[in-house]
Formats: structure tokens, sequence, C-alpha cells
């Protein structure tokens, strides 16, 4: 399936998406929040928005922004559609990890550098 070029107007202004609504039911998701569908529910009386939404994180988990992004709706719009979804169960969110809890860059680099000697040996 081809993406719509560059320049093609929305068919339905993306207010619409959210049936008017310009703020979503919580305050905790923000564009890295990472986004994944809660399990197999049925789709049934949501709208074309929110089906496209749980369509996309299918395969795996998407930051919101990403969903945006691939769903060609600003961020605010896919919030609203995301919080609506994980009110309803259909949706998890997941805040990103923090800086201070990744691995630091030095034991990465030594694992990758383990890893790198274990594949030339073979």
């Amino acid at each position: 399936m081809n993406p719509p070029p560059r320049d093609a107007r929305r068919l339905v202004p993306a207010y619409l998406a959210t049936a008017g609504r310009a703020h979503p039911s919580r305050n905790t998701l923000d564009r890295l929040t990472l986004l994944h569908g809660a399990s197999m529910t049925a789709s049934s009386g949501l709208r074309p928005e929110e089906r496209r939404l749980l369509e996309l994180l299918q395969p795996g988990a998407l930051s919101l922004a990403e969903a945006a992004a691939h769903l060609r709706l600003p961020v605010s719009v896919v919030k609203v559609l995301a919080a609506d979804l994980v009110d309803a169960g259909h949706l998890m969110a997941r805040a990103p990890v923090p800086n201070a809890e990744l691995p630091e860059r030095q034991i990465l680099e030594k694992v990758l550098d383990g890893l790198r000697a274990l594949k030339s040996s073979t």
C-alpha cells in the first residue's frame, strides 16, 4: 500500500478523529510513551482511527510520536486516541526508560566487543 502524497489533504479534519475533544483523559502520556496492544480484543465499536492505531501496534510497540507519524495525525490527536484506548483496555502505555536507568555506554561497548570477538573466532 502506497502512502498518500505529502501534499494530499486529509478528507476529514484531525479533530473529528477525537470526536472534537482536544485533551486526553489522562496526562501521563507524552511523545516518548511506548504504546502496545493489550491483547487481541474485539475492535467493534471503535472509531476508524482507533482501529488503525491498534492495527499499527500489532507487530510491536511504538512511541506515541512514531505512531502519530505513521498515521499522519498530529501527536495531540494520537494522544487523545491512545488515552481512550488505554481507558478501554485495548492499549497499554509505558513510560520510556529514564536515562538514569540505562546501562552505561562503556558497558555496552565491552559487550559489543565481546560479541564481535566470539563471531570472529567461529
